[in-house]
């Protein structure tokens, strides 16, 4: 019988350096208010956000990954003929063909490696990071680059009470390979498809972009198109995160072979402070423990909030690198990944 090969990877894995990019543009709840139908006051009750960031000028997607990325290279000092693959978490892309992570690591001076997005939603970073981690556990790759990156306001209804307040744009990534000591967990991971309509788009996307085409070549009988817009029902999101999360976390927790008194670092994805208060009461961690609480000033930025909230703890302060941090993103889907991990070191090149 013949005997087919097969890779043997590393199963120690960590996360090697970090790195992240958020727009120049500033936008306070003040700002909003002057379209949205609130106050400041009442958005940042509801939601723990004074200001989010948004993409102006010519940044775009692609340009906040070129730079997250290149920072997280620089800040791991990989040598970057060493990355062996690049994962894109991201639902803001906008072209469906071609994907959007060729493109970026030919931007980093990598073409010609595996490179693909993954769409996951929020949890998009935490799915990203297990499927990374598993790929150089089975010697698919020895270091790979994972980057979350958004445009979240290129698709938002300034109008929408139950978006327009929320979100924000940025990137985030990381470098992980192998290491001495084991500094990820095995995911925990999963979905309710049942509910995945609470958090959709207003519009079908392909049908969206055919009339915009057509629109584009002048056709006088097709009928202009609203702006391709995300919709969210957020009391049945924030029931389904209430029952859902506070297991999921625990389940981490019990995978990763790690006691609950020995994480240092909670690092949610930054949907909603409140939520995350709940998360962090109901699965009964510290009152002084470190949580992050990067919404306040850059937003939810979908799938770039994990890693762009690691970078915001390690930057000021709040947390170290080396300490044992519970990660979990969550969202549309709806779905949610989680890992225990271990942080890696302060960026010498932060992004603010």
């Amino acid at each position: 019988m013949v005997s087919i090969a097969i890779n043997k990877g590393h199963q120690n894995v960590a996360m090697l350096g970090i790195g992240a990019y958020r727009p120049e543009r500033i936008v306070s709840n003040a700002e909003v208010c002057k379209v949205l139908d609130s106050t400041p006051e009442w958005i940042f009750d509801r939601t723990g956000i004074h200001n989010r960031r948004w993409i102006s000028g010519d940044e775009t997607i692609r340009s906040m990954s070129v730079a997250a990325g290149e920072r997280a290279l620089k800040n791991t000092g990989i040598d970057r003929s060493k990355i062996g693959a690049l994962v894109l978490c991201t639902s803001s892309w906008l072209k469906l063909t071609p994907h959007g992570a060729p493109s970026i690591a030919s931007d980093l001076g990598m073409n010609g490696i595996p490179a693909f997005d993954l769409v996951s939603g929020c949890g998009g970073f935490c799915y990203g990071l297990g499927v990374a981690t598993d790929m150089i556990r089975s010697g698919s790759a020895e270091y790979i680059l994972v980057i979350g990156a958004e445009t979240m306001t290129v698709g938002l209804d300034p109008t929408d009470r139950g978006t327009a307040m929320i979100f924000g744009d940025g990137a985030g990534a990381v470098v992980i390979g192998p290491s001495e000591e084991n500094g990820i967990s095995p995911t925990v991971w999963g979905s309710d498809g049942e509910n995945a309509e609470a958090i959709s788009q207003d519009v079908d996307f392909l049908a969206y972009m055919n009339k915009a085409q057509a629109l584009q070549g002048t056709d006088p009988d097709v009928e202009p198109v609203g702006r391709m817009s995300l919709h969210m029902e957020g009391p049945k999101v924030f029931r389904w995160a209430a029952v859902t999360l506070p297991r999921a976390l625990s389940s981490a927790i019990e995978l990763s072979g790690v006691a609950k008194e020995d994480i240092e670092v909670f690092v949610p994805h930054q949907a909603n402070a409140r939520i995350n208060e709940l998360m962090r009461k109901n699965l009964g961690l510290p009152d002084d423990l470190p949580m992050a609480n990067d919404i306040e000033n850059t937003g939810n930025t979908s799938a770039a909030s994990v890693p762009l909230a690691m970078e915001e703890m390690l930057v000021t302060g709040k947390a170290k690198g080396g300490q044992l941090a519970l990660l979990l993103g969550f969202g549309a889907g709806l779905s949610y990944a989680g890992q225990v991990a271990v942080l890696p070191p302060a960026p010498a090149e932060p992004s603010f």
